[in-house]
């Protein structure tokens, strides 16, 4: 994103005289309020990403470190909430409520991603896997949720995401995440020919990827699996696209990204 050059003259602005050189009282203070502003950019930058905010990625050291160590320090629902709100997340800035019914038990990645998905988070390495599955409102749909947590440090997670977003691998149709379809729930006939949206997010403040795939809980197939981003145009007009499930998929993704964000914010917080 890039963001004429400004008039840098106004009634404040020293002008040139012609009667010799004369004292700038102002310069002290300017050079004083650029010092204390950087100083509050300084401070914005390192807290930025427990707030959702941060431009580049970068996340202060003990705040990445603590996000890596949170799969076996903090209870299911805080990292799955059982009930997740999603006011203005479905289509037309409808609200959306997801309910948890389904967590499956924290393991490594073996099968648990396609081949070529596997291939491409490889470089991360896996540390542990978290995925718990929702349906909305209405039971009609049923949606996943992962969090891989990596064994990578800022530098290999930010090459990951780079790489991802270049090439475009968190659209890809054979790059998509499996869902958890937990036996003896509304989910239980949600395997990857029910797949119908997606999205995938390789964060850099954290050694984490988040994503989110949804499908129709009736269990049928869907032969136009589409990204959610995709999915949630207004134009769309794929099955996944027309049923909301591009909303499912990226709205559930982010309120669990923030829920990451928040646990981790308390996590680091200090004693005042």
């Amino acid at each position: 994103m890039s963001l004429a050059a400004p008039d840098t003259y106004d009634n404040d602005t020293v002008q040139p005289r012609t009667g010799g050189a004369r004292p700038r009282p102002r310069l002290a203070a300017v050079v004083t309020c650029v010092v204390l502003g950087l100083g509050l950019i300084g401070g914005a930058v390192t807290g930025s990403w427990l707030s959702g905010d941060s431009a580049d990625g970068a996340g202060t050291p003990d705040a990445f470190t603590a996000a890596g160590a949170l799969w076996h320090s903090i209870p299911v629902d805080e990292l799955f909430p059982p009930t997740v709100d999603g006011e203005g997340a479905g289509p037309g800035g409808a609200d959306r409520t997801w309910t948890r019914i389904a967590v499956a038990p924290d393991s490594g990645c073996k099968d648990a991603f396609d081949p070529l998905l596997s291939k491409a988070l490889a470089p991360a390495g896996c540390l542990r896997l978290l995925r718990a599955t929702y349906t909305d409102a209405t039971r009609s749909h049923v949606t996943t949720v992962g969090l891989l947590f990596t064994k990578a440090d800022s530098a290999a997670m930010g090459t990951l995401r780079t790489r991802f977003n270049a090439q475009g691998l968190d659209r890809r149709r054979d790059l998509m995440p499996r869902p958890y379809g937990a036996q003896g729930t509304l989910a239980a006939g949600f395997g990857d020919a029910q797949r119908a949206s997606w999205t995938l997010s390789v964060l850099t403040d954290a050694p984490v990827v988040v994503y989110a795939v949804s499908g129709f809980a009736d269990g049928r197939t869907v032969t136009e699996p589409q990204p959610a981003e995709d999915a949630m145009k207004a134009d769309a007009t794929t099955p996944a696209a027309q049923g909301g499930l591009g909303h499912d998929a990226q709205g559930l993704a982010d309120r669990i990204e923030r829920s990451l964000r928040k646990t981790v914010n308390s996590a680091t917080e200090k004693p005042s």
